[in-house]
């Protein structure tokens, strides 16, 4: 089955209410939870909890930029020493500079969440009624026997409630999981293949429904690859203070766009090369293969749709260095 249309399906089952197991078959399935279970006894249970990175950031004028960041261990930043290396932080201090307005940054990701919980997340969110919010979740449905399908259908439920209420919504999709050190043949194989097709699928459903999509990849970068030792953590699963400095320099630019703070004509000279607009299924695949690869809907000649469907743009927002803002509250 081609990368797209298997894509396209766990997308579409998702929107249906479908099942899905069946776009990998039986024994693919049954190998990747025996193997998913194996693996979690080998990196084990995450040790002790994310520094609480809420507070004010910057001191800008103007009312404070109401940014909140939802789902896993990857978007609270467990792993890291200091509240200021998480990414919720080096992300609002960034919004900050590039706004020049303060941003209450408020943080429902936790430890553990799975898409399951993104609902009492998004409940969380919007009591702080947000300009603009970041969702990386996904990664542990991998690994705890959630359909792909579900697993996207609960992610567009949580998006849709943030655009229903005025949000912008951007959304960190799964990350590349065959990168895992601990994580032998086939896991490592298998883990790849359904952490790519999830994040596509992901990026169908949420880019259909009003948001945008950046790929994590192999966790923002080929630098990880290089240098797995440096970028990932003590449990060699979660990034680094380096590694979470390197997710945000890729988030930063498409979270400022979206409440625009991000002048879209720097992105002119940055061309992913020919078919930077594509239909999505296809611009889905694309991005989960380059790290760090923004996906937000687009027409061509004032047509929202092709022969394929949604027209979707791919773009990678050229590194700006930005001041970080401190925490002012």
């Amino acid at each position: 089955m081609g990368k797209a249309r298997a894509a396209r399906k766990w997308a579409a089952a998702a929107a249906l209410g479908g099942g899905g197991a069946g776009l990998l078959g039986g024994t693919v399935i049954a190998i990747l939870f025996a193997e998913a279970m194996l693996a979690k006894r080998t990196i084990g249970e995450p040790v002790g909890q994310a520094p609480d990175a809420d507070g004010l950031y910057g001191d800008g004028p103007g009312d404070p930029i109401s940014f909140a960041v939802l789902g896993d261990s990857t978007a609270c930043g467990l792993g890291v020493d200091t509240a200021e290396e998480t990414p919720g932080a080096l992300l609002a201090a960034g919004l900050a500079s590039l706004s020049d307005r303060p941003v209450q940054l408020s943080v429902a990701a936790f430890s553990g969440a799975e898409t399951q919980h993104l609902e009492d997340q998004v409940d969380q969110a919007l009591a702080v009624e947000p300009d603009v919010a970041l969702v990386i979740i996904g990664a542990n449905d991998v690994t705890h026997r959630t359909l792909p399908s579900d697993s996207v259908r609960l992610l567009v439920e949580g998006v849709r409630r943030l655009r229903e209420a005025g949000c912008q919504v951007v959304v960190g999709t799964c990350p590349d999981l065959g990168t895992v050190e601990p994580l032998a043949f086939p896991l490592r194989q298998l883990a790849r293949m359904w952490s790519r097709r999830l994040a596509a699928a992901q990026t169908i459903a949420v880019v259909e429904n009003g948001a945008r999509t950046v790929s994590l990849g192999s966790l923002l970068g080929p630098e990880f690859a290089a240098a797995p030792r440096e970028l990932f953590g003590p449990d060699r699963f979660h990034p680094s203070a380096a590694g979470y400095a390197s997710a945000a320099v890729a988030l930063l630019p498409s979270i400022a766009a979206a409440i625009g703070y991000w002048p879209e004509d720097e992105d002119a000279d940055t061309p992913l090369g020919e078919g930077q607009i594509l239909p999505i299924s296809y611009a889905a695949v694309r991005a989960a293969r380059s790290a760090g690869t923004e996906v937000a809907a687009t027409d061509v000649a004032g047509h929202e749709r092709g022969p394929r469907g949604r027209w979707a743009l791919l773009r990678r927002h050229p590194h700006r260095q930005v001041e970080l803002r401190e925490k002012t509250s």
